[in-house]
């Protein structure tokens, strides 16, 4: 059984895009795959978002990217973290758990009542 697919918030995708490429060099492919696995098949990003959002964080010097043969033996575009990208990855991912711990203190409270 498939896990049902989950719409991303605006600004998700380049959040988790930088989280997959600060564990090392990768292909857009390859990034797409990681994201699905790690999601356990809720974020499935279509090459539709996923290529524009690289090309939007390449534009913002947040990933550089180099030419590189794949495992397959193909070339392919693999992109890497600037330190640019490495500091917008730790801001970003610190207001999300920031969010996400508010939110989750909102749904944990009490009907009918404040906690």
């Amino acid at each position: 059984m498939t896990a049902p697919k989950s719409d991303l918030p605006q600004g998700t995708l380049d959040l988790l895009i930088l989280k997959i490429v600060a564990l090392g060099p990768v292909h857009g492919y390859a990034i797409a795959q990681r994201l699905q696995q790690v999601s356990r098949d809720v974020v499935q990003v279509p090459q539709g978002s996923l290529y524009p959002a690289l090309h939007r964080l390449e534009n913002r010097d947040l990933l550089a990217a180099d030419w590189s043969e794949t495992e397959s033996g193909r070339e392919a575009k693999f992109y890497r973290l600037t330190r640019k990208g490495r500091k917008a990855l730790e801001t970003e991912a610190a207001s999300w758990q920031r969010l996400s711990d508010a939110v989750g203190l909102i749904l944990g409270m009490a009907e009918g009542g404040a906690q």
